[in-house]
């Protein structure tokens, strides 16, 4: 037996696992080397892909949005990806005489909470938060009656409902992050502003079992039905609007340092960046396991106490599962530590504790989609959403829908060291006190002597997606 460390809560935990047992930990991740972000931006900006430079797109008196991503992922480093874009951007629009009182920036949060000033300061840089805050640096609100348009549906049926500034801009320059995403493969392209510039009506749309459980999605690509449906959408907004997005994507590593950036149409963009983030996001094993070892800690991702919500634990699971679908033996087992004491910060996620306790009354995730418009729609959890930086009421169906995944998918779901079990239950897993006793258990349902991966800060990092190669 052999000492492993992973995350649990604010530490770490100590377990003991078989000298067979494989563990990956970010420092294994075999990232392309980094690029000069400055230079290759400019680059790439000078020659775009399947459309003219910004220089040809835009004339003094035009009205320009520039749409980021928000808190969520991206780093907040002197060299990220927004931090130097922007500036550059603007040199860019300068140099074609736009004004900069018709320049807005817009942060893509989608459905998540909107961001503070001083959080726009910590990625974006002081500097250009004070030359546009507070009128031209604003957060997409996918509730704002007289921001958002209709553009009716898509080819598949899908409801199109988008940023009003955006659709109306005269040139849309759209910053995304091509980052390894259990949503669809990667983030950037269209996904960008199809989930971070619509309205909760659109995001439904994908973001539900009906998209989620089909057998395409697993293991994670960018040839599911999901997918698709987000082109269907990004393709339709243009088409309605009759102007297409100016994409400019940074692929990121482990420390979200910049590999390469693409700039043009989307599609354009999506290929070229997704042939340079595959050899960063994919690692590849010869071997497949029974059983999955996950440490969650308490703040990571989507905010603090997504490692103690009981719902967002559980969307961390099933990710992770995504993630590691094509290396993990159908039926397996997962062993995941969290305190899991159910703190909901209910500040952050203010719905996500009503979602938990209707939860309790259905057998399948999927009969969670009767209660979507009641809950999406109350006024409480709509404010607080506008007006105190709290998610987005959906966005909890969203994350019942994904953990549902890691359930339909395994035989047992273990939560070691849960201060509360009973939120462990109510969720579908099965909570025990220490490791030793989830691994005895565990081969139960795998048999004596199982096949185990450890992935020691794995929701630390930018995770890669663990491919089989084949033994």
């Amino acid at each position: 037996m052999r000492e492993v460390w992973i995350e649990y809560g604010n530490a770490r935990l100590s377990i003991q696992v078989p000298d067979h047992a494989v563990v990956i930990t970010p420092e294994m991740y075999r990232d392309p080397p980094a690029v000069d972000p400055v230079q290759a931006t400019r680059e790439a900006l000078q020659k775009p892909l399947g459309l003219p430079p910004i220089g040809d797109l835009v004339k003094r008196g035009d009205r320009v949005v520039i749409a980021f991503p928000d808190r969520v992922k991206g780093g907040m480093h002197e060299r990220s990806h927004r931090r130097v874009a922007i500036p550059l951007i603007l040199e860019e629009l300068d140099r074609a005489g736009v004004r900069r009182e018709d320049i807005t920036l817009i942060c893509a949060i989608g459905l998540h909470r909107k961001n503070t000033v001083e959080e726009f300061q910590s990625y974006l840089g002081e500097e250009v938060v004070r030359a546009f805050w507070p009128d031209r640096l604003i957060n997409h609100d996918a509730e704002d009656p007289q921001g958002i348009i209709s553009l009716g549906e898509d080819e598949f049926g899908d409801t199109v409902e988008f940023n009003r500034k955006v659709a109306e801009a005269d040139l849309a320059i759209l910053l995304g992050h091509v980052l390894g995403n259990p949503y669809g493969g990667y983030s950037g392209g269209y996904k960008m502003p199809t989930t971070g510039l619509t309205t909760w009506r659109s995001i439904r749309s994908h973001h539900v079992p009906q998209s989620l459980y089909r057998d395409d999605f697993l293991p994670v690509s960018t040839g599911s039905h999901f997918r698709h449906q987000l082109r269907a959408i990004g393709r339709t907004i243009e088409a309605r609007t009759g102007k297409r997005f100016f994409i400019v994507d940074a692929v990121l590593g482990t420390e979200a340092q910049i590999l390469g950036v693409y700039a043009g149409a989307a599609d354009d963009v999506e290929r070229e960046s997704w042939t340079l983030a595959e050899r960063r996001t994919h690692f590849y094993l010869r071997e497949k396991f029974d059983v999955l070892v996950v440490g969650l800690p308490r703040d990571f991702h989507y905010g603090p106490g997504m490692g103690t919500n009981p719902i967002l634990m559980m969307q961390a699971i099933g990710a992770t599962l995504v993630r590691c679908f094509d290396v993990f033996t159908p039926g397996g087992v997962i062993i995941a530590a969290s305190i899991c004491d159910g703190w909901f910060n209910e500040d952050w996620f203010p719905a996500t504790r009503e979602v938990f306790e209707l939860l309790k009354g259905v057998s399948d995730r999927s009969a969670m989609r009767r209660f979507e418009e009641e809950v999406s729609t109350r006024s409480a959890y709509v404010t607080a959403y506008r007006q105190a930086f709290a998610y987005h009421p959906f966005h909890a169906f969203s994350m019942v829908y994904m953990g549902g995944l890691a359930l339909r998918h395994t035989s047992a779901i273990f939560i070691v060291g849960a201060k509360e079990p009973a939120y462990a239950e109510a969720m579908g897993g099965i909570p025990v006190t220490s490791f030793s006793e989830a691994l005895h258990r565990a081969e139960k349902h795998v048999g004596k002597n199982p096949r185990i991966l450890v992935l020691p800060g794995y929701l630390t990092k930018a995770p890669v997606h663990l491919r089989y190669a084949g033994g």
